[in-house]
């Protein structure tokens, strides 16, 4: 009776360790399972942040495939990216570790392969693995592709018949979009065995990881891709308001076009540049960005300055020469005189004090037409007007015509303030408003919500007139308020206006002496001598003469 009871005994603490041995390894596989999928969830989380601090697509895309191909383990992947109006799935990334292929991407090289077609005679083309994905939603997930029917697999085999690699297992899922669309597929191939390191099939745990850490990829991408295309907007927006106000007049049409790209040239030359004084200077991506929208922005003031100020070029100019008045207003006074003569010449009898009238009739003729010629010869821009040639055009606007309303002058009071302009065809008034289109482009420019890191666009475009000497405009900002990004911006737009050959209130230079007046620029302490002396040892002034002056014109 005790015997039995003690192999009944034995008996049930033998099965009492097995259940909790059972139990033991139940445990430990749970924990380990669950310390695996907790390991899975941090890394896509990990993942999830690289991807969203990335905004280079090309980077993005890559990464997307790295850490996909990464968080699997597998061996090669491809993705896609559909384009819905083609209806077309583009191979955008292929990787195959073990063979040191890396195509697309911001490293890899191009991909020439035709795009997969997602419908065929207007029907789903559910036979190619990736097109039926991208088509129905759906994962797919192969264990051995050379085993498995429904789908065409020519192309892996044929690749692996040239190459002499195995393709087996398969793993292909959309990437969807915040939106629900689907906008790439990722396929990846030959899992590998962590050990071993030999082709496995994908474990089902990865299924729905992997479809995450898509979608995280999808959200990533679209994100990226609506920052590109509302900065592209912005600059394609840019550059229409660039146009209309070159536009404006056909005398400055491309001025701001060309002095952006000279200011990011000269910039790209100095961050290659290996020389003093700018061997330690290099502009980051976004200080590039932030000059290039200031130069093709430095100018939107003028959208409010009249044509007829900025396209002065005679000082009697406004929205036409008036010199025609003028020219009108002397031709009735010589006609005025000689009908005055002709009566003379028709009296009776002619006394000798009516002869010496009549005399006196054409040296006034002669008088009127050598004021007039005077007239006409400094209504232009030319040399510094002297104190006798003011007070000769003053002489000359004393005198008078009769006309149908009354007595007026040759020259009106507004005419002979323009006239008497020393230098230039601007008045005063007419400068203030030319200057003032800086103070407008920093006003209307300070609006705009740029962000923090191209935060200078406005100081930049509206500091292109200062000068190191203290006496440009509108701030009269000191060389140590002036950064190298406006002066390299300020050399740019003096550059191009000095070798503009369409302006009518400046005359066609040679190259020679737009070269000489940047050199009296840089005595006068207006423009930065180290900036002007790398402008002509990397030969800009020649490159930038060769594109746009005429041959004639390129005499250094």
């Amino acid at each position: 009776m005790s015997q039995d009871k003690e192999q009944k005994d034995c008996i049930e603490l033998s099965s009492d360790r097995q259940i909790n041995a059972l139990l033991n390894d139940m445990v430990s596989r749970l924990k380990e399972y669950t310390e695996t999928q907790v390991q899975h969830i941090n890394k896509l989380a990990k993942i999830g942040v690289a991807l969203s601090s990335t905004r280079n697509l090309d980077q993005l895309l890559e990464m997307i495939l790295d850490e996909a191909r990464a968080f699997t383990n597998c061996d090669a992947g491809t993705l896609y990216l559909v384009n819905d109006e083609e209806r077309t799935a583009r191979y955008t990334i292929v990787q195959t570790e073990s063979m040191g292929i890396r195509m697309g991407g911001a490293t890899g090289q191009t991909i020439n392969w035709p795009s997969v077609p997602l419908e065929i005679d207007g029907k789903p083309n559910n036979s190619n693995v990736c097109a039926y994905v991208a088509n129905s939603g759906e994962m797919v997930n192969i264990p051995d592709v050379y085993e498995v029917e429904g789908f065409d697999f020519q192309g892996p085999r044929k690749f692996d018949k040239d190459t002499g690699y195995r393709t087996r297992s398969m793993m292909v899922f959309p990437m969807r979009n915040h939106e629900g669309d689907i906008i790439g597929v990722m396929q990846l191939i030959n899992a590998l065995d962590a050990e071993t390191g030999k082709s496995i099939p994908f474990a089902s745990e990865f299924e729905e990881l992997s479809e995450a850490l898509a979608s995280q990829a999808a959200v990533a991408l679209t994100n990226a891709q609506l920052i590109i295309d509302l900065e592209n907007l912005f600059e394609s927006f840019i550059q229409t308001i660039a146009t209309a106000i070159d536009e404006k007049s056909h005398y400055t049409g491309g001025h701001i076009k060309r002095v952006a790209v000279l200011t990011i040239d000269i910039t790209e030359r100095i961050n290659k540049t290996d020389k003093n004084p700018y061997a330690e200077i290099h502009f980051n991506e976004d200080e590039m960005k932030e000059l290039h929208l200031a130069a093709w922005l430095h100018d939107t003031g003028k959208i409010t300055t009249p044509e007829y100020v900025v396209d002065k070029a005679t000082k009697l100019e406004t929205i036409f020469d008036r010199l025609e008045l003028v020219r009108t207003r002397f031709e009735l006074a010589k006609a005025k005189v000689r009908l005055k003569s002709q009566r003379l010449q028709t009296a009776p009898t002619m006394s000798k004090a009516t002869r010496e009238k009549h005399n006196e009739t054409d040296e006034l003729t002669r008088k009127l037409d050598e004021d007039l010629e005077f007239v006409t010869k400094w209504n232009v821009s030319g040399e510094f007007m002297p104190d006798e040639i003011i007070e000769r055009m003053e002489s000359i606007a004393s005198g008078t015509v009769e006309m149908d309303k009354g007595v007026e002058h040759l020259l009106s009071e507004n005419e002979l303030y323009n006239l008497e302009i020393r230098k230039g065809t601007l008045t005063a008034e007419e400068r203030e408003k030319i200057n003032n289109h800086v103070v407008l482009t920093r006003k209307m420019l300070d609006k705009v919500p740029f962000p923090k890191k191209i935060r200078n666009v406005s100081f930049i475009a509206g500091a292109h007139h200062e000068k190191l000497n203290g006496k440009g405009y509108p701030d009269g900002l000191t060389a140590e308020q002036i950064p190298l990004q406006v002066r390299i911006l300020t050399l740019a737009d003096v550059f191009e206006a000095l070798t503009a050959s369409d302006r009518p209130y400046l005359p066609t230079k040679p190259l020679s002496q737009v070269l000489k007046i940047l050199g009296f620029m840089v005595k006068d302490g207006e423009l930065d001598a180290d900036l002007v002396q790398f402008f002509l040892n990397e030969e800009m002034h020649l490159e930038y003469a060769k594109e746009h002056l005429d041959p004639s014109r390129i005499d250094v």
